[in-house]
């Protein structure tokens, strides 16, 4: 069952402790509030972790709450594949300002076509389309923070096509 209460922390104060992290000479932040722990690490493996209180190991965080998908998106219902971040980070649709995006509405994509960046800490990740098809729907804002697995975009798979991402 979802939990409903506000994230103890604002994407704001996220990105300002990635901010302090990135600037220290540490490899790793550990915040544990009431119900909430947040460990931050640097490295291109890492990628925000939360687990809940009293466990011994912090885990991938969950799925993106509900409030996150675009209105009325039931991926599977309407056949298409959820391209999901995989990590917590500012999301660029171009490989850099003034460069044309990656993909827009209606562009063919193989699986392996890179669609997206994620930057955390100053490092650039990949995200590529894991389904060959065509891009639906684009589900995030560009160069704003997304969370571990918001939806970024609806694809409409190819007939026939194998996917990596399954739609949820």
């Amino acid at each position: 069952m979802p939990d409903d209460r506000p994230a103890p922390l604002s994407n704001d104060e996220i990105i300002e402790l990635l901010k302090v992290l990135d600037e220290s000479k540490f490899d790793e932040l550990r915040l544990e509030m009431s119900g909430f722990k947040l460990v931050l690490s640097k490295g291109a493996d890492a990628a925000a972790r939360v687990a809940p209180e009293g466990s011994s190991r912090a885990t991938p965080a969950p799925p993106a709450p509900a409030r996150v998908e675009p209105a009325g998106v039931h991926p599977a219902e309407e056949g298409l594949v959820a391209v999901r971040s995989p990590i917590l980070g500012i999301f660029y649709r171009a490989p850099r300002p003034g460069a044309p995006p990656f993909v827009e509405v209606g562009s063919e994509v193989r699986a392996d076509d890179t669609v997206c960046l994620i930057e955390v800490m100053k490092l650039f990740n990949t995200v590529t389309a894991g389904a060959a098809g065509r891009i639906a729907r684009i589900c995030a804002e560009n160069a704003k923070m997304v969370e571990y697995g918001q939806v970024l975009f609806l694809i409409e798979p190819a007939a026939g096509a194998e996917h990596a991402n399954a739609a949820e």
